[in-house]
């Protein structure tokens, strides 16, 4: 809760405001009793009958601050609650761009967006009305206990010993409430997770027609997230009507009591009703405390769950003092590079020098390490040990911001966000002109298919390019890389789901650019990788063979076999043929 007050107190001016406002609306609210005291002492039993009036109008003037300053007090505290609300939402989304590859790897998607969602609508809830309702009850306790005292200190005592239990029972609620709140905000997380990931992969489920198993499996989650909920009404209903039936007992007190202290001429019949006017503004502050401890342990909870997120601080960033380089020309070098994944090694001891806008081709059986290799190379990941040197500089030194921006990157899955093909292509050079953009994509090979489309470049594409081929995708992605201009280009198996005749094309058109790039291409296809400059066969976490495409066809090593098994066919035609 401190961090949450340190978000509030960010907005003094509006708190203030808020503040000042419940303060006032308190202090007059407690004047109205006061004044029934004076109406029914004066007024009716004495017969002063010139006090009528100004009481009956201090009562409406109340009556009108209140309204008046209610507005004024809901508005403001509701303003603060959105502005925290935005802020703690800017500050989680912000923290969780700034995190390296290997903490979405262990996070599920589903999880993130329960914070960012239903645990942050927890806080702007309790803080514009649980938080100050909490605060306001408060006041009205003290000032109220303290009235009450003055107008019969032994009456007063009879009702307010009441309320200890009520004490006790609300720390009793909020640790029940605190641990059953925390299991809910888990289920919940696990609940979005498995729903994002049915949706997202609605299609798969009814290829294999597993419908029926997917919605077993969330009617069990549901089932467990309905149980923690019952949990949560037993708590209620274990708490909340002893609360209740100790508050009535205070009235019940205060009646019989009070009736008698004004048979007995201890006090008056109009300070009784006064009393009856306090001990309500002592008994609605108790009613809630059930409510608002519930509130404030949901609060507790979800703030747990994001401040862990926020806490969190990232694995990878720029060290202080950080190289900016006016300028990266793209020359790549491993240094005896071993790199582990979760205390696997994936890579040993990998040595490489890349000049600067050399065509470099990685080859490797599945699980090899060749995608760990450029991943390397953008600090996605940091290497175990050895360094990896960009322009002769360790990429741990370089500025983070700065050595990505020099980077295009088309990652092995595929990602097309939901709009149009053209924001899609501008995602990384925003300023591209469109004479550019069609450029681009004729080089990428999809100007075509894009013009075939009726509205064109302002073809909505849908989630994750749904209505595209995988293909398609596959160069709209490549494109999107190549606008950006960057002299480091890695393309991670990005041609797979294209045909030979356009994947030889399409990299033919990078070969003969003017401004050549950095170029890392993985591929499995001798037929992609053959023109390449330097060529890796990776095995086993290991650079097994290096060398251009003459070179390692004439070591017959693996490089060789691949060749014979993908081009046999050939071979075998050509020679029928003969």
């Amino acid at each position: 809760m401190r961090r949450i007050l340190n978000y509030l107190f960010k907005h003094k001016a509006i708190l203030l405001i808020g503040s000042i406002s419940m303060i006032i609306i308190i202090a007059v609210d407690n004047i109205t009793p006061y004044l029934q005291k004076i109406i029914i002492d004066k007024v009716i039993t004495d017969k002063q009958y010139s006090l009528l009036y100004p009481a009956l109008g201090g009562i409406l003037a109340i009556t009108l601050c209140k309204a008046g300053l209610g507005y004024v007090k809901e508005f403001f505290f509701d303003f603060i609650a959105a502005k925290v609300h935005r802020d703690i939402k800017n500050e989680l989304f912000e923290h969780i761009q700034t995190m390296e590859f290997k903490y979405f790897d262990n996070m599920n998607t589903g999880e993130l967006m329960s914070r960012i969602g239903e645990d942050i609508e927890n806080i702007w809830q309790t803080i514009g009305f649980g938080l100050r309702l909490f605060v306001e009850n408060i006041i009205y306790f003290i000032i109220s206990s303290i009235i009450l005292l003055v107008l019969s200190w032994k009456l007063a005592i009879a009702c307010i010993v009441i309320m200890i239990p009520i004490g006790y029972m609300a720390i009793k609620l909020e640790k029940d409430f605190a641990t059953v709140y925390d299991n809910i905000s888990d289920q919940t997380a696990e609940i979005n997770t498995t729903a994002q990931e049915n949706i997202a992969g609605v299609r798969l489920v009814k290829a294999f027609t597993r419908e029926k198993h997917e919605i077993l499996k969330f009617l069990n989650m549901n089932r467990t997230y309905y149980d923690l909920n019952m949990n949560q009404a037993k708590i209620v209903g274990k708490y909340f009507p002893p609360m209740e039936f100790l508050t009535n007992i205070s009235l019940v007190i205060m009646i019989i009591l009070g009736g008698v202290f004004v048979i007995k001429g201890e006090i008056t019949l109009g300070t009784l009703v006064a009393f009856s006017g306090y001990l309500n503004s002592l008994i609605w502050p108790m009613r809630n405390l059930g409510w608002l401890t519930n509130m404030l342990a949901q609060n507790q909870a979800s703030a747990k769950k994001i401040f862990d997120i926020l806490d969190r601080k990232p694995e990878i960033s720029s060290k202080e003092n950080a190289i900016s380089p006016d300028k990266i020309k793209g020359a790549i070098k491993f240094d005896n590079v071993s790199f582990k994944y979760n205390e696997e090694l994936v890579l040993k001891n990998v040595n490489l020098d890349i000049p600067a806008g050399s065509s470099v081709a990685i080859m490797g059986t599945t699980g090899a390490g060749k995608s760990s290799i450029l991943q390397l190379i953008g600090r996605y990941y940091d290497v175990t040990s050895g360094e990896v040197l960009v322009d002769g500089i360790n990429v741990k030194d370089i500025d983070l911001k700065k050595l990505r921006s020099n980077m295009s990157v088309v990652p092995q899955d595929t990602f097309l966000f939901s709009d149009t093909i053209e924001n899609n292509v501008k995602f990384g050079n925003k300023d591209a002109s469109m004479e550019e953009v069609i450029e681009i994509c004729k080089t990428a090979c999809c100007y075509d298919f894009i013009s075939s489309f009726e509205e064109g470049f302002d073809t909505e594409i849908g989630e994750r390019g749904i209505g595209l081929s995988g293909g398609q995708k596959q160069r709209i992605s490549i494109a999107r890389a190549l606008l950006r201009k960057a002299p480091i280009l890695i393309l991670d198996d990005s041609t797979s789901a294209l045909d030979m005749e356009t994947e030889y094309e399409l990299l033919k058109n990078l070969h003969v650019k003017e401004e050549k790039s950095t170029t890392f291409i993985i591929a499995h296809r001798i037929s992609a990788v053959k023109n390449a400059d330097i060529i890796l066969f990776v095995e086993d976490g290991e650079v097994k063979e290096q060398g251009n495409h003459s070179d390692l066809l004439a070591k017959k090593g693996r490089y060789y076999d691949i060749y014979c098994e993908q081009f046999k066919d050939f071979d075998m035609a050509e020679s029928e043929v003969v």
